[in-house]
């Protein structure tokens, strides 16, 4: 078996409108500082942040942006280029959009940039939260982990895989040393990060208090399912396998639940790459989990965030075993209100928005709770973002 079927098959027989087809497994490493066109299509691009080398081989982190198209002259006619996006278009529709479309002229560049963080299994793939915040003038970037996405490569044999939440210290930096190199060292910073990727963000900047000025958690995985008590039984029996084999893989069930949730493919919105977001989740190793507990156990005890904090969740939750359609519009993944009541040891400053209907990534859930999750985004952002409420009312329906 080649590792990428380890990683996860691709199908058979993709349907015709499906564009993961044309996508490559890996991608390619991009020469220091420069971009290179991605996935996602038109104006966004991605550049490789190196990270040295482990035992397995080269490790890096990817920086995706997001830029805004030049408008064209009004004399200007259609190019080739233009033409292949138009059929491409026609051919791989989007998902329905309820966020605002780009504003006219130029956005306010002075709004600051907003740093985007993915959950376990996970990639960058959502154009639609781009394209919300570019058209409230922020510079938008989205970060792929090392060993994720963009960032993994063939030689990677535990894809996700760290034993500790700090090594991704090194990705957190490499990435803002690239943005503010291009939006300037005072740009205003906004973190958004989902799921797993909410827990390492929130203890990244509870120790780096200057970092961002404002974090927004989508879903953050910041508890066990049930509470510490599952975690504490859990320590017991994992972390002895941790010391001696951290990369051991631990036999837990493989449920495609809330891929199919998502993917176009079965029951969602969205095209997802077959080996970046697996129908079955990457593989759990000791190490891993025990990372994650070790952040859950330090969330437990209380940070210190000192700038304001959102935290966006589904109203419910529904877990099971076998999918089923209810799982369309609530968290499949967590227990919310788990997620709700350690949020409150976050910072002294944090704000609970619950969405009616969405799924455990709120910006993946179907059109009316994204719309309420931007909504909820512009009122908040109302109060704590710098001319945000003027930003968003530019670009109202």
């Amino acid at each position: 078996m080649s590792h990428a079927s380890s990683l996860g098959s691709r199908s058979a027989l993709p349907p015709e409108n499906d564009p993961s087809a044309a996508w490559p497994d890996f991608s390619a490493t991009t020469r220091p500082g420069a971009w290179e066109p991605d996935i996602l299509g038109e104006g966004f691009s991605y550049t490789t942040l190196p990270l040295g080398a482990d035992a397995e081989g080269e490790l890096c982190a990817t920086l995706v942006r997001h830029r805004l198209p030049t408008p064209e002259p009004e004399h200007a006619g259609t190019t080739a280029g233009s033409r292949l996006r138009a059929a491409l278009d026609r051919l791989w529709p989007r998902p329905s959009s309820p966020s605002p479309a780009p504003a006219s002229g130029t956005p306010d560049r002075k709004a600051g940039f907003v740093l985007a963080v993915h959950g376990w299994s996970d990639y960058f793939y959502n154009a639609e939260l781009a394209r919300y915040w570019t058209a409230r003038g922020y510079a938008f970037y989205a970060l792929d982990l090392r060993r994720y996405g963009r960032s993994l490569r063939p030689h990677h044999l535990n894809p996700g895989f760290t034993a500790s939440l700090d090594e991704y210290d090194a990705d957190l930096d490499a990435a803002l040393h690239m943005i503010r190199s291009l939006e300037g060292p005072d740009a205003t910073g906004i973190c958004v990060a989902h799921s797993t990727g909410g827990l390492v963000a929130s203890l990244w900047v509870n120790r780096h208090p200057g970092a961002f000025h404002a974090l927004i958690l989508n879903s953050p995985w910041l508890e066990m399912q049930g509470s510490y008590l599952v975690r504490y039984a859990a320590q017991g029996v994992v972390e002895p396998i941790a010391r001696r084999r951290p990369r051991a893989k631990l036999h837990l069930p493989e449920l495609d639940n809330y891929w199919r949730s998502m993917s176009r493919q079965a029951q969602g919105s969205w095209d997802l790459h077959p080996l970046w977001r697996p129908a079955v989740a990457f593989p759990v190793t000791a190490g891993w989990i025990t990372a994650v507990m070790a952040g859950h156990r330090e969330v437990s005890r209380g940070l210190d965030i000192k700038v304001p904090v959102l935290v966006l969740t589904s109203k419910t939750s529904h877990l099971g075993t076998a999918f089923d359609e209810s799982m369309l519009h609530h968290d499949s993944v967590l227990e919310v209100q788990v997620v709700r009541d350690r949020s409150l040891r976050l910072g002294s400053e944090v704000a609970n928005t619950l969405i009616a209907g969405a799924m455990h990534d709120v910006f993946a859930s179907q059109p009316e709770p994204r719309a309420a999750a931007y909504a909820a985004i512009d009122r908040w952002g109302a109060g704590y973002l710098p001319g945000h409420a003027a930003r968003a009312d530019a670009v109202s329906p």
